[in-house]
């Protein structure tokens, strides 16, 4: 029961961080709906038997079962991961794999941010600092996956983050929303 009550309260926290930084850049909407799929049985329930506190249940899964049913549950079902942009390439060249990566529409980039300084937030507590969430894309495999478009406007704002806080990277974010309103598949940037 401990770990099904310390899980909601890790993922209410991570929404609501999510949620804070998204309505700061106009994506209200975005904010609200954001990992709602954490609260099904197969997510939630998962999330709650591997639940730690300090890092993602969906690593100790992987570490036991040797993948993760959540994840593969989570990462098709929301649009501000780089996996679920993920699609057949019909007609490889030689060297190319058959699986692509898809250049993210810019509003799901920035839901991404968002959820990358929530998650660094979340579990590095008082020790978090802005250059946490650029820390561990760089420390990641995630780069080498997304589209070189997608890696490049998110390691953008990452280091604007790192660099120069969070107050001037959401102004940045704000000042494109409101410039070119998100529509379809498009990027603002």
């Amino acid at each position: 029961m401990a770990n099904c009550i310390g899980h909601f309260r890790t993922v209410a926290r991570h929404k609501y961080l999510v949620w804070e930084g998204c309505r700061a850049v106009g994506l209200y909407r975005q904010g609200l709906l954001h990992d709602l799929s954490k609260f099904s049985p197969v997510e939630f329930c998962v999330g709650a038997r591997y639940f730690q506190g300090n890092r993602s249940p969906n690593n100790a899964e992987r570490e036991v079962t040797g993948y993760s049913s959540s994840w593969l549950h989570h990462k098709g079902r929301n649009y501000h991961h780089f996996e679920y942009w993920m699609d057949y390439n019909l007609r490889p060249v030689e060297g190319e794999s058959i699986v692509i990566p898809v250049k993210m529409p810019g509003r799901y980039v920035v839901e991404m941010l968002m959820d990358r300084i929530a998650a660094s937030k979340v579990y590095r507590g008082d020790a978090y600092t802005d250059e946490d969430p650029l820390n561990y894309y760089l420390t990641g495999m995630a780069h080498g996956f997304m589209h070189q478009d997608t890696s490049r406007l998110l390691e953008r704002l990452l280091r604007m983050l790192a660099e120069e806080g969070e107050e001037k990277t959401f102004a940045y974010v704000k000042r494109h929303l409101h410039k070119k309103p998100f529509r379809g598949g498009g990027s603002a940037w």
